[in-house]
């Protein structure tokens, strides 16, 4: 029996709407990469992009848990001895939200050309508001991303 591979004239891609309020950052992350990756399709292949487009709204409203937010720092390098900046959760998330869920979403993703085509299907925008209305997002309910109270 062959191995059978999706063509690009059979995948539909769905727009995905998803609101990140009180939802734990690295639980959002990791199913909205399931997603944009395409694992909940049956068709899924792993050398072939079968996601779906997803909007992340309310960014701004996520949640790190055990304190993580004050406890854990992003990092980057300008490419300079001593070009080396830190900066904490807490202060990202309250300066750039969208940029912080996007990053998480990369991590996540594969790297090389395939994961960038992945995340160019994502949307992150730290307010309840989107553009992409016209494209008739179907909301996408995440209950075991939530934080356990």
């Amino acid at each position: 029996m062959r191995t059978y591979s999706p063509k690009p004239s059979e995948l539909q891609r769905v727009w995905r709407v998803v609101d990140a309020d009180g939802l734990v950052l690295g639980r959002l992350s990791s199913e909205v990469a399931r997603v944009l990756r395409g694992k909940h399709r049956p068709i899924f292949a792993p050398h072939i992009d079968t996601g779906d487009h997803v909007i992340v709204v309310n960014a701004a409203k996520v949640v790190m848990t055990a304190g993580k937010s004050d406890r854990s720092f992003s990092y980057s390098h300008s490419g300079y001895p001593g070009g080396l900046r830190t900066v904490s959760y807490a202060q990202e998330l309250a300066e750039k939200p969208e940029e912080v869920v996007r990053r998480a979403i990369k991590g996540m993703l594969p790297k090389g050309a395939l994961g960038h085509k992945m995340l160019g299907k994502l949307k992150v925008y730290a307010g309840p508001d989107h553009p992409h209305a016209a494209q008739m997002p179907i909301p996408l309910d995440l209950p075991a991303a939530r934080r356990a109270s």
